[in-house]
């Protein structure tokens, strides 16, 4: 990983906020600056904030959620509201919010004119309302993935006792009269346990359950409540958090919910929320209740779906990325952002479910998976865990892709990891019309350039999540738009977009729609709006594109992941051949096309059957984990199985960096 945190290279596309983020710093100016009440709609919140802080920092502050990737830094462009209150006054050619070098070349003049502005560009200086286009909170995410069979041993235990009642004869202290009936272990005792011990033994006549945890005695209960044991695997991503509620007898998932993380208004990437705290002290304490809510929110609806008590969830895990995990515990993830990234530590100390804000059982324990450096985390160990990497003698590949790739080679006798920085193009951000993998998300892209042998009429085929639509772009389609047009003829090797007469020679049926906006070439996937004035099939700035810029970000995606590989097969001193399998893991690796990975070069070059989408292996590793201690130790000890490389410190990786950018398809 590289040290630097800017969002970008040019400073027009790097702006730095316009006033503190600091809710703090804002107030402290108020007195001066004055107040302004702000509605948001469609819920008609009111809401009073100093004047001149950002629409973005105000609804923030509210807990009113406005798309973004960047973290309210102007370089992603999806906070896109309407002003409906004096934004725009076509006829004096006024403006309450002006528009800003930004706004101009996010929008297309009429929706300027109809009062759309970038949130984190616009000054609230006035009353206004506001207008929030709906945020996607339920992204498509992978909720199961790739695992393995283990040996039902869970860490919780319950056992009913039927306890002898003390007597003058028999006068053995509660607690050592419990512990007699658990003989076989030997346990700590909780606090809270011998606060109630005497009222629950004698209320249930000396007839109850022991809770254990690991070597610890959580808890008594009245009766014999063996048959309720539950525990919740957390796949606590970046963009995505995963909830899987088990029950811990028999090993049966019980319910399974995913939602959009809480924390999005801080970045789509893990740099951008490093970044937020390093430039406000506020920001790591309320990152840290964002983590909260979202992992307490899909613990409610988990067993709301499952129709049981929080109270009978006794332990859960959580497999994270090290940043994830950092700011869930309220760990300040500073040194994980700045050369030479140091993590606050690799194995976490025991800690309460309590204090990832989860309302279950009040002694409930949370097992956190341990990392292996500051940028292979956690998710990546329980990954690992549920592959069962360690234990094949091939040599595989294990790639997670998303903001920040992660990538591990090995076997069982040995394992190499590193991280690529990849960037957010994959999750839709710095992508023109790119969005989340959501209702209205092209998910998969396959052109047919038309006429040759087979006298094919051609066209574009898209396949749309929610079967509506569409209204943007996601990761899995812009890699399969990317991958066909190379395959039609209409990129070169090196992503360029091919002039217009060899487009016409080579693709006749798609040739149109590789058009201009302004001064960029852009090739239409989706046609909208009304016929131009020069006949074009519909207006392209409405419509849905790929831009060559688009394709350039996808490249340095491409580029930064294939350099990593390469560096560990160039360290173990194999080549891409020596690769038996590759395992694409994570919700993104789930809908990627095999094909078309192998196409862009973004996995070595292997038959097709030998690329595995792995699906929510961080998932699967946390259930494992929860269900036998023999895996939960197995995941420890992969912690000296596993060799960290770091590409910042190779001198070979820029170089393959470079020869990486080139497609390894596609017109000369």
């Amino acid at each position: 990983m590289s040290a630097v945190l800017a969002q970008g290279d040019d400073p027009l596309e790097s702006p730095q906020p316009l006033v503190p983020r600091s809710l703090e710093l804002a107030e402290a100016t108020a007195a001066t600056s004055g107040r302004v009440d702000l509605v948001f709609v469609p819920n008609l919140k009111r809401v009073r904030v100093p004047a001149g802080v950002t629409v973005f920092d105000a609804a923030s502050w509210n807990g009113i959620a406005i798309d973004s990737t960047c973290g309210g830094h102007g370089t992603c462009k999806k906070c896109k509201v309407r002003i409906d209150a004096g934004a725009a006054d076509a006829a004096a050619g006024s403006s309450a919010v002006p528009v800003s070098p930004i706004d101009a070349r996010a929008f297309a003049p009429d929706e300027l004119r109809a009062g759309w502005r970038l949130a984190c560009r616009a000054m609230a200086s006035s009353d206004l309302t506001i207008e929030v286009p709906p945020l996607t909170t339920r992204p498509k995410a992978a909720t199961v993935g790739v695992g393995r069979q283990v040996i039902l041993r869970p860490a919780v235990q319950k056992r009913h006792l039927k306890l002898a009642e003390p007597s003058l004869s028999d006068q053995v202290s509660d607690i050592e009269r419990v512990l007699a009936g658990l003989d076989d272990l030997e346990l700590r005792v909780d606090l809270p346990v011998l606060r109630s011990a005497g009222r629950v033994l004698r209320a249930a006549d000396y007839q109850v359950t022991a809770v254990i945890v690991d070597d610890a005695l959580i808890d008594i209960q009245p009766g014999d409540t063996t048959d309720r044991s539950y525990g919740i695997a957390f796949d606590l991503g970046t963009t995505t958090v995963v909830a899987t509620l088990l029950d811990l007898s028999t090993g049966t998932p019980m319910a399974v919910a995913s939602m959009l993380s809480k924390q999005q208004p801080f970045g789509a990437d893990v740099i951008s929320r490093i970044s937020a705290t390093m430039l406000d002290p506020a920001a790591l304490g309320r990152l840290t209740e964002l983590a909260h809510s979202t992992l307490a929110g899909l613990a409610g609806e988990v067993c709301q779906q499952a129709g049981i008590d929080p109270r009978d969830v006794y332990e859960v895990a959580l497999a994270g990325n090290a940043t994830m995990t950092h700011l869930a515990l309220g760990i300040d993830p500073e040194p994980l952002g700045v050369a030479p990234f140091i993590l606050a530590t690799r194995r976490l100390p025991e800690v309460l479910a309590a204090d990832l804000g989860l309302d279950v059982h009040p002694r409930a324990r949370a097992f956190a998976f341990p990392a292996f450096g500051a940028y292979v985390g956690g998710d990546i160990t329980a990954g690992l865990l549920a592959s069962g990497m360690d234990r094949d003698r091939r040599v595989r590949l294990f790639i997670d892709i998303g903001t920040n790739c992660e990538i591990v080679l090995g076997n069982r006798d040995w394992l190499l990891a590193t991280a690529a920085p990849a960037g957010p193009a994959f999750e839709g951000a710095q992508v023109k019309c790119g969005m989340r993998a959501a209702d209205g998300a092209i998910e998969a892209v396959r052109l047919v350039p038309g006429g040759g042998s087979r006298g094919e009429p051609g066209g574009v085929e898209l396949k749309v999540i929610g079967d509506c639509e569409p209204a943007g772009l996601c990761g899995s389609g812009l890699v399969d738009a990317v991958a066909s047009l190379i395959a039609v003829g209409l990129l070169d090797h090196s992503g360029r977009f091919v002039p217009a007469e060899q487009a016409a020679r080579v693709a006749p049926a798609l040739a149109g729609r590789l058009t201009m906006l302004r001064d960029e070439r852009v090739f239409v996937l989706h046609w909208r709006g009304n016929p131009g004035e020069q006949g074009e099939p519909g207006d392209v700035a409405n419509s849905i594109f790929l831009s060559q810029r688009d394709v350039r970000e996808l490249q340095f995606a491409k580029a930064a992941i294939a350099s990593g590989w390469n560096v560990l097969l160039t360290e173990a001193g194999l080549t891409g051949a020596d690769v038996a399998q590759v395992l694409l893991a994570g919700s993104f690796g789930s809908y990627l096309s095999p094909a078309n990975a192998i196409a862009l070069g973004l996995v070595p070059a292997l038959a097709v059957p030998r690329v595995v989408s792995a699906g929510n292996v961080a998932g699967e590793g946390a259930k494992m984990a929860l269900l036998s201690v023999r895996e939960r130790a197995g995941a420890l000890a992969l912690l000296d199985e596993v060799r960290y490389v770091e590409l910042s410190d190779r001198a070979d990786f820029n170089d393959k960096f470079l020869e990486q950018l080139r497609f390894p398809g596609g017109a000369d």
